[in-house]
């Protein structure tokens, strides 16, 4: 009996010595990543001690989509009167209503950029915080049951590693604890940058471009989720793709969002 309790001590303390020694290797290998990929300001991009914290001049000098907005879709407005901005006075939605974070200007466009394009998958984290903080009250009085990330082509996400998009709904998925659905539409056609082309130009670019993964879409509740919003063609067609899936209500957020004048 003696010798049992004995062995059992030993082990006990031998999976104590293996855990301290896992912790240790652990704290050692956080500590070598941070030294050669330090935190950084996820606005500007220069080094910061706090994770995917804006540095104090940058806090100061992003600019949040907050009221007055679009009652559609959320774009900035210059005075209060107006409930529309010109972009949805003049067009229907396919979707019912959205939100953003940011005003596409000043230091956000470079962070945005830096987002899409130079493997910066860390400012998600900042980018969904703020989301959460101002739009969960929001997001659970319309019941939104699931997010959806907009797709990009396979092709073009193999090339760039990730998609900006998902990597948004997955970090805004956590903060809000609702399911990420990435898989429910697909992109099937390439597609010339949205950004390149006039309004009527956007439409057909996109015709055809989305599908869905299956033949009915279980959610009827859905948020939509993108990185930048400019004249909505993209969302309104992710959209109706949804909506004649069986969906009944499309909502979105996106991270950055231009003027409505």
């Amino acid at each position: 009996m003696t010798g049992g309790r004995a062995g059992n001590a030993m082990q006990a303390d031998f999976a104590t010595g293996k855990e301290k020694t896992g912790r240790g290797l652990r704290w050692g290998t956080e500590t070598i990543v941070g030294l050669i990929y330090p935190p950084r300001c996820p606005i500007c991009d220069r080094v910061t001690v706090p994770e995917c914290v804006p540095c104090r001049r940058c806090a100061d000098a992003v600019r949040l989509a907050e009221e007055p907005v679009c009652k559609r879709c959320g774009k900035p407005l210059d005075g209060e009167r107006a409930e529309f901005c010109l972009d949805c006075g003049k067009r229907r939605h396919a979707y019912c209503q959205g939100k953003a974070v940011f005003v596409y200007q000043g230091n956000i466009r470079q962070s945005m950029y830096r987002f899409k394009y130079a493997n910066r998958r860390e400012y998600a984290a900042y980018y969904a915080r703020e989301a959460a903080a101002l739009y969960q009250d929001w997001v659970f009085k319309n019941q939104i049951e699931v997010i959806v990330p907009v797709p990009m082509y396979r092709w073009k996400k193999r090339r760039r590693g990730y998609n900006q998009a998902e990597t948004f709904a997955r970090a805004l998925g956590r903060e809000l604890g609702l399911p990420v659905d990435a898989g429910l539409v697909r992109r099937v056609r390439n597609t010339v940058p949205q950004k390149e082309l006039n309004g009527g130009q956007r439409a057909a670019n996109l015709k055809n471009a989305f599908q869905l993964a299956a033949d009915i879409v279980k959610y009827k509740k859905i948020l939509l989720v993108d990185d930048i919003y400019t004249t909505g063609t993209t969302i309104d067609t992710v959209s109706e793709v949804l909506l004649k899936g069986g969906a009944e209500r499309i909502y979105y957020i996106c991270v950055s969002i231009g003027a409505g004048f």
